[in-house]
């Protein structure tokens, strides 16, 4: 316990026994561990102990954590690629066929229409067929998971297919969707199925905290090979899916991250598609003067517009699915045709940005990665509102419109992405939005920043230097801000320089994005949370800002007081009524209904082994058995009646012969001893016995039937008490009588694991501890008690109910409607005294139930 061993006994013992047989006479062999042993036999086996050596050597030092993260970023980064460059294909093909058909309009609209569709149908009905738990962003859901609560199915190698394969055909399509999200999850199941293959080579990858580590570092992973931006991918994923973070994992994450965002970008390089590793949407503002300081109020402002954007970006995604939702005539439609909303939802997009038709007004041929790089373009669109002075060239040629200007363009683009956006997220398939959600921040940045250009078209200066304002500076202030509203993140002002190249905007970027959050975390939970709300996930609410009155909620106020529990010395019908009665996974262990002491706490599975064994059928025919045999005979062993059976059953004969010869010449010839042999005389009764026995009725009386086996020989006898509990086995009533017998026995918990330390909770612990604590810990539960004594227990969901009832716009209330009105400061109560007295007075002649030292009840030096 305090380190005085240096190995496991059952270490040791390998190693002593596999020394003790290779030993040869008195020769003194050299002692190594247990598993080289094996290697040294052969020629090479010197060279084959070396190597095993070679390697623990590298692996003690170097560390395996190390080897594991390289194959996870190496993996990760090949599968980014390879889904970019499929997505950019199906995108190219889509321009391609739009292109092609330019002489008939009509042909061209089928082609713009039907190409997404197809695709996003695809997408759903391949990932409904193959994996429903990939649908969808995937953040959520590991949120849920790193938190400790396990969801069946989701880090799978057939959810990684679906996922991989629906996705790159949802972002193919040319729909405002996402992949960040996404790209978390696929890294997760990258990371779970990594653990499982390398665990073939070596137990150390079997532990459960090392996967999660290897989860925490995943989801970094999945970030940072999206956007080629480790450092934002390694604080975003600590952002959105963890509310206490372990330190010990962020060189993991960060090493990941960076292997995998570098090999990302070194395969653009060798792909050609780009010469050197640069930002995936590199900007050239201007270093000197990026920025005037007179220009912040106007950051500002896109912050604070910006966090109400979020926020009722995070509202309609939530109402649309309530909708559908709670419509039946709707939702039964949609259940029974689950391919006809996603094939609808990409009808009327795909309709709406036609480019001839009404995507003439918002840009609508850009795919999502040609329209950051035109928002975040360098020059001005528009001076004074006159249009014609700049000279639009190449992919910013779908920007200008000869009947309006740029800004109505941004601003038709900006109403119509939103809802658009906040629609497409809904679909049934593999899909984020954090992408579309940057991309309409980025268009509203752009639009305050071509206002303040045509506003002051020679800058903002006070001296005699004119710096002209750049709206590309705005948009991506913009970008951040929304990003970081709509998920409640910080660290969206890091992805963004990471992907721009670019840090002249840190100060107003890191101004807007903060008012963002702080705007919108008072209005509406993170679009992830929103998500976990919609699919009743476990989760727990965050509490309200900084108010006193939360302090003064206690666990008393919102515990659960009548919860069923178990005794020391209960009956096991007492265990067969409480699993009836409750469907806790973990029951309390009193010491009895009197004291309510609690002792420990043990699992609903451990319970129901507990009463099932002692209702096993194997139980029920010892005991038949037992009965069977007399009380008074000689028993056989186990050893000489498999041998005698076997000797009986392995001779030349055949088989079906020696069934049909009868077992009375072989009993004659074995007698179990002199006394037991029977007389010259009573073959017939022996036969007679045999037959009686063997064709009883189940109502046969125990006695007669003993009185009938005395008269049997030795192995005669053995051997009936085995073959009567299969032949003639209990009727109905009887093993209702049995039953009830067993179950008025006490329990023996000697072979149940007990946990003897649940976590437990004062019943004056504040509802801000209790939140801290659950959150800290990822506990689903908690016991409550008074002087150890059991009170109560809060749960996960008294703990939810109680901040989503309680909370307001001011924060949490005074008291919640359970709320005993007490003073918060008084001190433990006169009677709470009383009880803690009479309960030492009365344990100090009474022993607690422990387990037994190693030396027995001698070793025990308590005071009798």
């Amino acid at each position: 316990m305090y380190g005085r061993y240096t190995q496991d006994l059952g270490t040791f013992a390998k190693d002593e026994a596999a020394r003790l047989r290779l030993q040869e006479g008195d020769t003194p062999q050299p002692r190594r561990p247990s598993e080289l042993l094996e290697y040294t036999q052969g020629r090479c086996g010197p060279c084959r102990v070396c190597a095993l050596q070679c390697q623990r050597f590298l692996i003690a030092k170097v560390g395996e954590d190390w080897v594991f993260l390289i194959l996870l970023g190496l993996v990760m980064a090949l599968v980014s690629w390879a889904m970019d460059f499929a997505i950019a294909t199906c995108l190219q093909a889509q321009k391609w066929m739009y292109g092609g058909l330019d002489t008939n309009v009509l042909l061209q609209y089928m082609a713009w229409v039907t190409y997404p569709t197809v695709l996003i149908t695809f997408s759903a009905g391949f990932t409904q067929i193959l994996a429903p738990q990939a649908v969808g962003s995937g953040i959520p859901e590991m949120k849920t998971i790193l938190r400790g609560v396990v969801l069946k199915e989701y880090l799978t190698l057939k959810t990684f297919v679906a996922k991989v394969i629906g996705l790159t055909c949802a972002l193919g399509s040319g729909m405002p969707l996402g992949k960040e999200g996404p790209f978390v999850h696929i890294a997760s199941m990258c990371a779970a199925l990594l653990s499982r293959f390398l665990s073939l080579f070596g137990g150390f990858y079997e532990n459960e905290a090392r996967n999660i580590e290897m989860l925490a570092a995943a989801c970094a992973v999945g970030v940072g090979c999206c956007f080629a931006a480790p450092i934002g991918g390694v604080l975003f994923s600590i952002e959105v899916t963890s509310t206490f973070f372990a330190v010990r994992n962020y060189w993991r994450g960060f090493f990941a991250a960076t292997f995998s965002a570098f090999i990302f970008r070194v395969l653009a390089v060798w792909n050609k598609d780009e010469e050197t590793i640069t930002a995936l949407f590199k900007t050239r503002f201007r270093l000197d003067f990026p920025f005037d300081l007179q220009e912040l109020p106007a950051f500002a402002v896109i912050g604070i517009a910006s966090g109400f954007g979020g926020a009722l970006f995070v509202y309609l995604n939530r109402k649309i699915v309530q909708f559908m939702r709670r419509q039946k005539a709707i939702n039964r439609f949609l259940m029974k045709k689950r391919l006809l909303f996603p094939a609808l939802v990409t009808l009327i997009i795909s309709t709406l940005t036609f480019p001839p038709g009404f995507g003439q007004f918002m840009a609508g041929q850009l795919t999502q990665k040609d329209t950051l790089v035109t928002l975040f373009d360098n020059q001005t669109w528009a001076k004074q509102g006159i249009n014609d002075e700049f000279e639009y060239l190449g992919i910013l040629e779908a920007w200008l419109h000869p009947r309006s200007n740029v800004f109505i363009t941004l601003v038709v683009f900006i109403l119509m992405k939103f809802w658009m956006s906040a629609l497409a997220t809904t679909i049934p398939v593999p899909c984020g939005a954090f992408m579309p959600v940057f991309v309409i921040g980025a268009a509203f940045g752009r639009l305050v920043g071509e206002s303040m250009a045509a506003w002051f078209p020679d800058g903002i200066h006070t001296d005699s230097n004119i710096y002209r304002i750049v709206p590309g500076g705005y948009a991506v202030v913009g970008a951040a801000a929304l990003s970081g509203a709509v998920t409640h993140t910080v660290s969206t002002a890091v992805i963004v320089f990471e992907l721009t190249g670019q840090i002249s905007h840190i100060l107003p970027v890191m101004i807007a994005v903060i008012l963002a959050n702080a705007v919108a975390q008072s209005l509406q939970p993170s679009l992830y949370d929103s998500i976990i709300r919609i699919k009743k996930l476990p989760y727990l609410p965050e509490l309200g800002w900084g108010h006193h009155e939360k302090y003064n909620v206690r666990v008393e106020d919102i515990m659960v007081r009548d919860i069923r529990y178990v005794t020391l010395n209960c009956k096991y019908r007492d265990l067969q009524q409480v699993l009836h009665s409750t469907k806790m996974k973990n029951l309390p262990l009193v010491e009895s209904a009197e004291s309510m002491i609690l002792l420990g706490s043990i699992e609903r599975a451990q319970v129901g082994a507990l009463l099932s064994t002692q209702l096993s059928p194997q139980r029920r025919l010892l005991t038949l058995r037992q009965k069977v045999l007399p009380e008074d005979g000689h028993r056989l062993s186990d050893s000489s009646i498999r041998f005698q059976i076997s000797t009986e059953t392995s001779s030349g004969a055949p088989a079906r012969a020696a069934l049909r010869k009868p077992l009375k010449p072989a009993l004659k010839r074995v007698p179990s001893s002199p006394a037991d042999s029977p007389p010259a005389g009573s073959t017939d009764h022996t036969g007679i016995a045999l037959k009686s026995l063997f064709c009883a009725n189940a109502a046969t009386e125990p006695t007669e039937v003993r009185a009938c086996v005395r008269r049997m020989g030795g192995p005669l006898l053995a051997l009936v008490g085995r073959l009567y509990p299969l032949l003639c086995p209990m009727a109905p009533p009887q093993i209702l009588d049995w039953e009830e017998q067993q179950l008025d026995q006490l329990v023996d918990f000697s072979s149940a694991k007990i946990d003897p330390a649940p976590f437990q909770l004062v019943e004056h612990t504040s509802l801000h501890k209790t939140h801290t604590i659950f959150s800290l810990l990822g506990l689903d539960h908690a016991f409550v008690t008074s002087i150890g004594r059991l009170v109560g227990m809060v749960s996960l969901k008294e703990l939810r109910k109680a901040i989503e009832g309680s909370l307001t716009g001011k924060g949490v209330k005074v008291r919640p409607p359970l709320a005993s009105f007490r003073d918060s400061t008084a001190s433990s109560s006169e009677a709470d005294t009383t009880a803690l007295r009479q309960l030492w007075d009365r344990h100090q002649h009474h022993h607690m139930p422990r387990e037994a030292g190693p030396g027995g009840d001698e070793d025990d030096d308590t005071p009798k």
